[in-house]
């Protein structure tokens, strides 16, 4: 029996910096997760994904993320996606830069 549809994020990483990025509602790309467009519908999230893989020039490595609905906006649901979504782990920069807790 085939897994039922879960909320998704279409995420990739940005060409030129490497970060990681995720595709927003108006088709432009974001370093936020909690801007992303959650998808709930499997057709929907297929096409977001495909827009995604014809702009190569800016992402590369597509793919659907699972996410949640958050108080934010979507949230992840997988221990990757939040080690993702917080930005390299080796030493303060990029999205860590401006978290002074880290």
């Amino acid at each position: 029996m085939a897994r039922a549809f879960t909320p998704k994020v279409v995420t990739a990483n940005d060409l030129i910096s490497g970060d990681v990025i995720y595709l927003a509602t108006d088709g432009s790309w974001v370093r936020d997760l909690a801007a992303a467009h959650l998808l709930t519908d499997e057709g929907d999230a297929n096409a977001r994904l495909f827009e995604a893989e014809t702009q190569p020039h800016i992402a590369v490595g597509a793919y659907l993320a699972d996410a949640a609905a958050g108080d934010n906006g979507p949230a992840p649901t997988h221990f990757r996606e939040d080690f993702r979504a917080k930005g390299p782990s080796n030493y303060a920069h990029g999205k860590q830069e401006a978290v002074r807790h880290v």
